[in-house]
């Protein structure tokens, strides 16, 4: 189904949704109704959040919550949520950081979507809904009769290699590395490298796998940004984005459901598939955007405009304008400013830039921000084109003419207001490119002779 923001209605039998109400006194199949609130009842119709779901057995027919033991990234805490209390496993380092793509586990090693989550940094706490999380991820197995929800946020989650197979509540995405998913709080899914979703063996492991990066933010949802005297149309069109179809599965099966709360992790079990949503309404669901189909704007006169001409998607503080995040893509695209530097500018910013780099190479820095890297430009922390990029673009007679950048690549960057914190993991030599700001910015020249102008 198309749209962003749509109230939309699907079912997979004639007649399971109601048509006069969304609560009869008795379903239509013998079904369940069940809300799913993803806002305060009393918020704002425009911006209220909600679906309603007709499904064989409500969510609360299960076992009892326990802790859960079974996942690494939980009990080694590789998986951080809650940035605001003391924890030796967080640390406060305002230098410029870039890191290698994250490593796949070994085939011997087993490891699904939510045991191959790598926290990064973030900020905030998710008992107080308030602050962010960033994310990478890499998984060689299938969850099998595994699913999970979030009960802290939401996931935007970015593909760089491996098509996702995500099956959820609502019914089943693909999403492959070019776009982009988003499964907000309290949805249950499962995510697997091909459509059987059954545990691979060792052969199979060595040949699918995925890995990408997640945002997570603890309050509010991702919307379209206003467009301003842009008009009605471009930057992410509404049209584009695809939520699914209702799709459910009937089985007796043993399911183990596992819960992020308050930055803790648990689990019960059950004994029926949680993926039994006959038919559902409503504005509260999942959907995925291809970035190939992003409308870029930008200068056809002079000067490079603010990189917030490139944003997908914005989640938004109570103040606005300033976002808890900003998706931003650095799509393939013609610059034609005249008597300008065309690259990204130098600049310090009262934002935390966490960029990804999904295909390709990414005009501010030619050598070194690889597909699967990643960089986190802290507030106020310096930053810009590296220094062979600089004297191209200052120097080369090319730049009197259309130059067309970024050609079957895409970068991507996490924009945030909020001060992040890094974690044991970003912080392990091992993960990271230690010679980023001397390689990028150590050989920059002095170019000031006061006697030229």
């Amino acid at each position: 189904m198309h749209g962003f923001g749509n109230h939309f209605a699907t079912e997979c039998h004639q007649g399971a949704l109601p048509r006069a109400q969304n609560n009869p006194q008795k379903c239509a199949y013998g079904l369940y109704a069940e809300q799913l609130s993803g806002t305060p009842f009393t918020f704002g119709r425009g911006k209220n959040q909600f679906s309603w779901m007709y499904r064989i057995l409500p969510s609360c027919s299960q076992g009892k919550f326990e802790k859960s033991t079974d996942n690494e990234s939980m009990d080694k805490g590789l998986y951080i949520s809650n940035f605001a209390a003391e924890d030796s496993r967080l640390h406060v380092d305002p230098s410029q950081k870039r890191w290698l793509p994250i490593k796949y586990p070994e085939s011997s090693n087993s490891h699904n979507f939510v045991q191959g989550i790598r926290t990064m940094c973030g900020a905030g706490d998710p008992t107080m809904k308030n602050g962010i999380g960033m994310h990478v991820y890499a998984f060689n197995q299938n969850m099998g009769k595994t699913a999970f929800y979030n009960s802290d946020g939401d996931y935007l989650i970015v593909p760089q290699e491996g098509t996702l197979f995500i099956t959820t509540e609502f019914g089943r995405m693909t999403v492959k590395p070019l776009e982009i998913c988003v499964i907000q709080r309290g949805i249950k899914f499962k995510i697997d490298l091909d459509a059987t979703g059954d545990e691979l063996n060792a052969d199979q492991r060595a040949k699918v796998q995925a890995r990408g990066y997640i945002c997570e933010t603890f309050q509010k949802h991702f919307i379209l940004p206003d467009l301003g005297p842009i008009g009605a149309n471009g930057l992410a069109n509404p049209m584009h984005f695809q939520t699914p179809t209702s799709w459910y599965e009937d089985t007796n099966d043993t399911w183990n459901i596992q819960s992020k709360y308050a930055g803790k992790f648990f689990q019960y079990q059950q004994n029926h598939s949680p993926f039994d949503v006959v038919a559902w309404h409503g504005n509260y669901c999942p959907y995925k955007y291809d970035l190939n189909l992003y409308n870029t704007i930008g200068s056809i006169s002079y000067d490079h405009p603010d990189p917030s001409i490139f944003t997908v998607l914005t989640c938004q503080t109570d103040e606005p304008g300033q976002a808890i995040c900003d998706f931003v893509i650095f799509p393939p695209r013609w610059l034609v400013a005249e008597n300008t530097f065309r690259p990204p500018w130098y600049h310090k910013n009262t934002m935390s830039e966490f960029m990804g780099n999904i295909k390709g190479t990414y005009d501010a820095k030619e050598k070194g921000f690889t597909p699967g890297a990643s960089s986190l430009h802290s507030a106020m922390s310096g930053h810009g084109p590296e220094e062979m990029v600089f004297e191209k673009a200052t120097n080369s007679e090319d730049y009197t003419k259309p130059q067309f950048v970024g050609k079957d690549g895409m970068a991507f960057m996490f924009e945030t207001c909020y001060l992040m914190k890094l974690t044991d993991y970003s912080k392990n030599p091992s993960n990271e490119d230690t010679t980023y700001v001397q390689d990028a910015w150590g050989s920059l020249q002095k170019h000031f002779d006061p006697s030229k102008k």
